[in-house]
């Protein structure tokens, strides 16, 4: 990476200070997930972005993953994994597993880095003070006959509600929410949730003025083989011919779904950005050309 000289350090601040006085005192929720979140190097960078935005007036929230490390936690122990739709049906012994591995050893460790580099950070799930209150997900699945089947995939949850007000009172008094996406059901029973969902409905229960997803791609692509294909803004009414055109394919379909949704539940606007570039969320907030693509 090419050195930069104290001029154009400066330069950089002086790009960076208009987005940073109109962003002051704004409440930005963070999906964080993929390779950012498996690369160590990449981890300690978008921590130190979260201090950054924190320590400029910015109130971030965190909104955490854990496929990966739950699928290891699962082989560790010898526990095979079925996959209906592309999720795990999970019993009771493979929901303790998740968990385990989200909230025992991802969040805490989330909480320990921002800690150690100097901010306040608070471990919370979606079970405390029934900030995610979840119900059984359904799915329904067409068999080879036509006939449609009702798929049971134990403890996959559907959020039902959100109560934002322990978060609103963490970051009122300058505290980092950082959120396991475990929600509680309705006779006490736990939930795993997709962190995207999860995030999003967070995002629009807090009326977050931005949301961001952390991905794997660099946003939404014209052309997956053309890196020059970026689209940079997307206006949420133009989703649905975007799917038609087969622009929006694969899994991206369901993380700007997830976004619009967040849209239509409160939040400002929606960033799908490249995790795997090193600070992202600086480039895409505080410069003029931004690196990822914003639904509006």
């Amino acid at each position: 990476m090419p050195k930069i000289n104290d001029l154009e350090k400066a330069n950089i601040l002086i790009e960076a200070l208009p987005y940073i006085q109109k962003f002051k005192g704004s409440t930005v929720v963070i999906k964080y997930g993929g390779h950012a979140m498996v690369d160590q190097d990449l981890k300690s960078k978008v921590m130190l972005d979260i201090i950054l935005l924190q320590l400029v007036g910015i109130r971030p929230v965190i909104v955490h993953g854990g496929g990966p490390e739950i699928n290891a936690m699962l082989e560790r122990v010898g526990k095979e994994s079925t996959f209906v739709r592309g999720l795990r049906v999970t019993d009771e012994e493979t929901m303790e597993i998740a968990a385990m591995v989200l909230v025992g050893k991802l969040n805490t460790e989330i909480v320990s880095m921002l800690n150690n580099a100097g901010g306040k950070a608070v471990g919370l799930n979606g079970q405390d003070a029934r900030l995610l209150v979840a119900g059984k997900k359904p799915l329904k699945v067409e068999k080879e006959d036509g006939e449609i089947e009702h798929v049971d995939l134990g403890y996959v949850g559907e959020v039902k509600q959100v109560s934002p007000e322990i978060m609103i009172s963490l970051l009122s008094q300058g505290y980092i929410p950082v959120i396991s996406p475990i929600a509680g059901g309705e006779n006490g029973e736990s939930y795993n949730v997709n962190a995207d969902t999860a995030a999003g409905k967070i995002a629009g229960a807090l009326g977050a003025d931005k949301f961001f997803l952390l991905t794997d791609v660099k946003g939404v692509m014209k052309d997956l083989h053309d890196p020059g294909s970026l689209i940079s803004v997307i206006e949420k009414t133009e989703v649905d011919e975007l799917i038609r055109a087969k622009i929006l394919t694969g899994g991206m379909i369901p993380k700007v779904e997830c976004g619009v949704n967040a849209l239509n539940e409160g939040a400002g606007s929606v960033h799908i950005i490249d995790g795997r570039v090193p600070h992202a969320i600086l480039l895409e907030l505080f410069t003029d050309g931004g690196i990822g693509t914003m639904i509006k």
